[in-house]
């Protein structure tokens, strides 16, 4: 992986400015939440399977960089996740299967305080996701996440818990991509 690294930190010097392009696709180095300024902290591609299929590239975004998960998980500060999908024809059903692998283990499987949260969220996943597809996943101090799919604000979850477990997806003990992980964390750019 080290190696693996190395290259893509070479690749990724002669990148611009304004965009970081991760698995054929760009995201912004900087992205504007509620009037605030949010950087990239790092970004990395979600693969499946063992063929490592590319499903979407995603980038961490904060106010300012940071490498410890824990913290940036409980931190009750303005963030973002964006997944621009790479992979054309992602379901609902496969969507909400992996949000809910992903809930169950940043909770350690204990889903029922948040379920009701979970449901809902799940709720706003109903296309199919399409390559060139972007999601945004932004979380508001006081006002909860906010679910942008495609540019449209499809609804909030309130709660600094939820947060948690949402981002806990990415950056958790047990994450859905251990690569995309270190990857968020700024340890190595995919």
């Amino acid at each position: 992986m080290k190696v693996y690294c190395a290259f893509l930190f070479i690749a990724l010097v002669v990148s611009s400015a304004t965009a970081l392009e991760i698995g054929g696709v760009n995201l912004p180095e900087t992205m504007a939440v509620d009037g605030i300024k949010l950087v990239l902290n790092g970004a990395g591609l979600r693969t499946k399977t063992f063929l490592r299929i590319k499903v979407y590239a995603g980038g961490l975004y904060l106010q300012q960089k940071a490498s410890e998960p824990v913290a940036i998980m409980n931190a009750d500060a303005p963030m973002a996740i964006r997944m621009r999908f790479i992979y054309d024809g992602v379901s609902p059903d496969k969507l909400i299967d992996s949000w809910n692998d992903g809930f169950e283990a940043a909770t350690d499987g204990k889903l029922a305080p948040l379920q009701s949260e979970i449901d809902a969220f799940n709720s706003f996943f109903t296309e199919e996701a399409k390559e060139g597809d972007v999601y945004d996943l932004v979380y508001i101090p006081g006002r909860g996440v906010e679910v942008h799919i495609k540019g449209k604000l499809k609804g909030t979850i309130e709660g600094l818990a939820f947060k948690q477990a949402l981002f806990g997806i990415w950056l958790g003990d047990d994450p859905a991509d251990d690569d995309l992980k270190e990857a968020m964390l700024g340890k190595c750019q995919q």
